[in-house]
């Protein structure tokens, strides 16, 4: 799927739209040759394989309740950044609590690197 010119989001939008697990509003704005770094493990390059773990993640969240309890948007230039607070609850009532911080860099409309910081913390 493409973005049509009556689509265009801003950065802002994309990158709230990524970091709020709604990929599917995102995807059609992800360079071809994008870098996802997920610190602490092996970046994801290109944008079938961020599509790939995009699709997974949000087949992994089917079944959760995602709350945001924190979620700010700072924009700059060619950047955003996101960071939230998520309460993550599980079907069976198992509660994940994950702090975020994600960093987008754009050029021309499109997300060519994502950093994402990510922490579990206690509820």
């Amino acid at each position: 799927m493409s973005a049509t010119p009556e689509q265009i989001a801003a950065p802002e939008e994309i990158a709230q739209a990524f970091s709020s697990h709604r990929f599917e509003e995102a995807l059609p704005y992800l360079a071809d040759d994008i870098v996802w770094s997920l610190v602490g493990d092996e970046p994801v390059l290109g944008r079938a394989a961020v599509e790939n773990l995009c699709h997974k993640s949000a087949a992994d969240l089917v079944d959760v309740t995602t709350e945001f309890q924190r979620f700010r948007t700072v924009v700059g230039g060619d950047s955003v950044v996101v960071d939230s607070l998520a309460r993550y609850t599980e079907r069976g009532g198992d509660v994940s609590v994950v702090a975020s911080c994600d960093i987008y860099d754009f050029v021309d409309g499109r997300v060519t690197e994502i950093v994402s910081y990510t922490v579990e913390i206690g509820d």
